[in-house]
């Protein structure tokens, strides 16, 4: 009942910036938190970036101070703003959301199907 949509993904050179967008819709009563993971070819996936519903954010060491990560409660949206790329960002980018649906009263994860970033001159 719920999905969550990502786009943004492409390829860009070193030094570059990308904007990751998700955006969830379905039933949905409430949005505890939202985030980003990403997983390269033979790499375990890993937390990029993590907002709550009370604005605090938390970031992989990798990404702190080049990447920031942004809500918008209105339209169910969360974004990740990456700057100065480097080609280690290089990896598959999955949207998360830990939300509840007000259809099943359940509180689950959700996950997109991910966007490819390539980081590469």
């Amino acid at each position: 009942q719920v999905q969550l949509v990502e786009s943004g993904g492409g390829l860009v050179q070193p030094g570059g910036s990308l904007r990751l967008s998700c955006a969830a819709s379905g039933s949905i009563l409430s949005i505890y938190a939202m985030g980003w993971h990403r997983q390269a070819p033979g790499k375990q996936r890993e937390l990029v970036a993590v907002i709550t519903s009370t604005d605090s954010t938390n970031y992989a060491d990798s990404v702190k101070g080049r990447f920031t990560i942004a809500r918008s409660n209105a339209e169910n949206t969360v974004y990740l703003q990456m700057n100065s790329l480097k080609p280690e960002d290089t990896a598959v980018y999955y949207c998360n959301a830990d939300l509840r649906d007000w259809r099943t009263a359940r509180r689950n994860d959700y996950w997109g199907q991910g966007t490819q970033v390539t980081v590469s001159s």
